[in-house]
């Protein structure tokens, strides 16, 4: 298994959602000239993060409608997971279908032994089995490094910044101040429209960078970079033509953890896409092939 420092990926990303966090904080102490919010808005950051943890997989499968299929609904799907954790030596994974045409999956949970695969109807009758198989490998990946947790607990904490920053935004504009209030109501309101922003950068950065690490170390698991390389390409062209809902907040929370960008986006959208570009994917993978990668 390559390894990619994720935990130092994790370190520096709950802990710069952290700082935001706690920013919030601060420009909300000081427009209110009360050091208390700092408390407040630390604890609140500490209850979303334990939410988090104990509940990502929950959310993200209620998200896409995803149930629970046994071995005799999907042997193909089963036999093929099996091998591959059997092979990558960790448990088997929990395995949901969604009821969705659009092509595309994604995996859950804190760790390998609390996992789960789901992959939508879409995709199971889109690839084949080769195909199937490199983006099953790629799910995997995401669980053995820890990704899940990571892009799980920095949603839940950007979620919140978001939220609050919107309320400070309105108090500062809206609700005004008294002139015995020595506190610095243009500080909060920057930090109020900046906090949000900084917090999507973070998160795009993290979550396109674990993509890669995820097809690579998805490819060395199956030791067939091709296939998730067609797998990739036959993914966006389905997407394309059956996308998912924006408008859906629970689709847009779980969309950083799905194999590829589930939304139709064009132009200034493809600024925040939590997934680096295919063409890109596709071209790392082509040049491990190329390279002569069939080890596993």
């Amino acid at each position: 298994m390559h390894r990619h420092f994720n935990g130092l990926k994790t370190v520096a990303l709950l802990g710069g959602m952290w700082f935001l966090l706690l920013a919030i904080g601060w420009g909300v102490a000081t427009a209110a000239n009360s050091s208390v919010f700092i408390l407040l808005f630390a604890l609140i950051g500490l209850a979303t993060t334990a939410y988090s943890y104990w509940n990502s997989d929950k959310i993200a499968l209620r998200s896409m409608r995803a149930v629970p299929v046994t071995e005799q609904q999907a042997p193909d799907l089963y036999r093929v997971v099996r091998e591959l954790s059997h092979q990558a030596g960790q448990p088997m994974p929990r395995l949901y279908v969604s009821p969705t045409m659009s092509p595309n999956a994604f995996a859950t949970g804190r760790n390998p032994q609390n996992a789960a695969v789901c992959c939508t109807e879409g995709i199971l009758q889109l690839l084949d089995e080769r195909e199937l198989r490199g983006v099953l490998g790629h799910e995997l990946m995401h669980v053995y490094n820890r990704d899940i947790l990571t892009s799980s607990v920095a949603a839940a904490i950007a979620g919140v910044i978001t939220s609050v920053a919107q309320m400070l935004q309105f108090a500062a504009i809206f609700g005004g101040r008294s002139d015995d209030n020595r506190g610095n109501p243009l500080a909060g309101l920057a930090i109020a429209f900046l906090a949000p922003i900084a917090a999507t950068v973070i998160q795009l950065a993290i979550s396109r960078t674990r993509e890669y690490d995820a097809d690579e170390d998805g490819a060395k698991l199956t030791g067939d970079p091709m296939a998730l390389a067609n797998a990739l390409n036959k993914i966006e062209n389905g997407v394309h033509a059956r996308p998912l809902s924006a408008n859906d907040q629970r689709v847009v929370n779980t969309s950083s953890m799905m194999i590829a960008n589930p939304f139709a986006g064009r132009g200034m959208a493809n600024l925040f896409r939590t997934h680096p570009p295919t063409a890109d994917r596709i071209a790392r993978l082509q040049n491990m092939a190329r390279n002569g990668y069939t080890e596993r």
